[in-house]
């Protein structure tokens, strides 16, 4: 059972940020959430991360980009998972923030490019307010500055409900980027926001932004709710038989190509 709206016409929606999770616990986490989704035990929501070093191959991809061999990996700390999102490589790791929306199509008008288009802009926006101008660039997905990727985006779609979703370079290490053809693109570099500005960049601040601009362009009120809330959800464990409103804590993803 879902909550039903702000009193101003938005519905409510759930952000929560999990810190650093290892990558397999979040994709396990995605995967209960869209269960929970597609039953309408929760709403559309947006889970914030930073992972542990780990490459990424979706399912345009074989792994012939990961340019390290075995060894280079294990000395970089680096995992690596072959996972259901569209897409080749990318990595994920300290100082990025990645967002996995679980969010339903069936009110958005079941288009998958639009809502591509959607988290473009929602990575745009947030960018906007730290004075950096992100671009899309035809036929490519992620958003770009300068001709350099600051963000990826790779999706799911299971019965209209999404998975996965973006990877912004905050305060990232590039050099890890070294290790792969990211998307399978040669010759397009990337960046952070830390690169763009000259400094580090806080965190939080950026989440702040990206819940933000997240709740403009989807049309959400959005609703802090506790790691334990969300995944008592996700596990079909709430009781709404009691007349109460979900467990919540008020105090408490890359598409090279993705379609």
């Amino acid at each position: 059972m879902t909550e039903t709206g702000d009193g101003a016409g938005r519905p409510i929606g759930w952000t929560v940020r999990l810190g650093q999770w290892d990558y397999s616990a979040a994709w396990d986490l995605q995967a209960r959430l869209v269960r929970a989704r597609i039953g309408g035990q929760v709403p559309d929501l947006l889970l914030l991360v930073e992972h542990p070093h780990v490459y990424t191959v979706g399912r345009g991809g074989d792994g012939r980009h990961i340019l390290w061999d075995e060894e280079r990996l294990r000395k970089k700390g680096v995992d690596v998972y072959y996972v259901d999102r569209g897409g080749d490589v990318t990595y994920h790791g300290p100082g990025q923030a990645v967002g996995y929306p679980i969010v339903s199509l069936r009110g958005r008008g079941l288009d998958p490019h639009r809502y591509l288009r959607d988290l473009e802009e929602v990575l745009i926006r947030a960018l906007a307010g730290f004075g950096i101008r992100g671009r899309r660039v035809e036929g490519l997905t992620g958003v770009w500055v300068d001709g350099a990727k600051v963000a990826a985006i790779g999706v799911r779609f299971t019965r209209a409900v999404t998975s996965h979703g973006f990877a912004l370079n905050v305060n990232t290490d590039l050099s890890y980027f070294d290790g792969i053809i990211p998307c399978g693109i040669t010759g397009r570099p990337v960046t952070s926001m830390q690169a763009l500005l000259g400094r580090p960049v806080d965190m939080d601040a950026v989440c702040d932004a990206l819940i933000a601009s997240f709740s403009e362009v989807f049309g959400l009120k959005m609703r802090w709710v506790g790691v334990s809330a969300i995944d008592q959800w996700a596990a079909g464990l709430c009781d709404s038989r009691n007349g109460r409103d979900h467990p919540h804590d008020l105090a408490a993803q890359e598409s090279c190509q993705s379609l």
